[in-house]
This record gives structure tokens, C-alpha cells and sequence, in this order.
């Protein structure tokens, strides 16, 4: 689980928090070094690793609490938010890791207020006053509201929600 709020220990550096979350998910001896190793090479925090975590840039909170939460090499990866206060170009990058994990297989549910980046998961659940209002591919979700956009998609799925259940009362 990443959480929207970074869930890392500020005080603490990079390397400090690897090795606090690897001993969490019970990590240990080589096999810990190793997957400490992986993420900081998979997410270029080398030049970081004795920075306290407040000290970073925000993309690189991001890539660490990112690895934070991968180090144990989960089969299912629930990211809250995860692009949240990020510039455009972290973003991207940020989804060129989650697609990578999910040609590895693991499953990964994201939640987003951005619905540009809905376009890039396999499924979209939108929800509307705490109600499943559709559930698709996000081409199928386009092509329902008739739609070019994933903002257009969801706007008009919620007009079509607001008139429904105005017909049935």
C-alpha cells in the first residue's frame, strides 16, 4: 500500500526507511540487501541514500515511498492518489513504473482524481456519491458517454446517473 500522504519517515533517510519497511514486510540478511539494492537502482535514489526523507524533492518521495512499498515484491500494489502534487513529467514517469509492474503481474488498483490518467489502467471504476457508477475499459467508458476525454466520460456518466435516478422518483 502507498499512501496518498507520503507514509515515509521524514527524519529518517532513504536508506533508513528501505531498511525500516524491508524489516517490516520481515526482509532479512541478503535477501533485504539485495531488494534495498534493487529499489535504489530501479529508482535512482543512489545519490540519496544518507538524505533525511525531508530533504528530497517531491518526485523523489514519491520514487521512495514507491520502493517503500515494493520492496517485498507484493502480488497486489494499492496506490492512494500516487501522482497527487507531482509535476507532468513525474507523473509520466511515475505511470511508466506501474505499467512495468503490471507486465511483471502484479496487480496494481489506483485511486485518482486525475481522470486524464485513467486512460491508462486496464479497467476504470468510476464512482459517484459513494456508488460504482460504471465499470470498463476506459475506450468502452469513452465510447458509452460518447466522449473524448476521461473528464468528458465522467461528467456525462454523472449527468446520466443525476437524470436516472430523478426519473424513478
Amino acid at each position: 500500500y502507498m499512501a496518498h500522504k507520503f507514509s515515509l519517515y521524514q527524519r529518517l533517510s532513504v536508506m533508513d526507511n528501505l531498511e525500516f519497511f524491508a524489516g517490516l514486510y520481515g526482509l532479512f540478511g541478503k535477501d533485504k540487501k539485495e531488494k534495498i539494492n534493487r529499489i535504489i537502482n530501479v529508482f535512482d535514489l543512489k545519490r540519496y541514500t544518507n538524505t533525511p526523507t525531508y530533504e528530497l524533492p517531491l518526485g523523489f518521495k514519491q520514487r521512495l515511498s514507491l520502493g517503500c512499498a515494493l520492496i517485498h515484491q507484493p502480488d497486489i500494489l494499492f496506490l492512494d492518489e500516487p501522482t497527487s502534487g507531482v509535476d507532468i513529467i513525474q507523473r509520466k514517469e511515475f505511470w511508466n513504473h506501474i505499467k512495468e509492474l503490471a507486465k511483471l503481474g502484479v496487480s496494481v488498483l489506483v485511486t485518482t482524481h486525475f481522470m486524464d490518467e485513467a486512460r491508462f489502467c486496464d479497467n476504470v471504476s468510476l464512482f459517484y456519491n459513494g456508488e460504482i457508477i460504471a465499470l470498463d475499459k476506459p475506450s468502452e467508458l469513452l465510447k458509452k458517454a460518447k466522449a473524448t476525454t476521461m473528464q468528458e466520460a465522467f461528467i456525462k456518466l454523472i449527468k446520466e446517473k443525476n437524470e436516472h435516478n430523478s426519473n424513478i422518483n
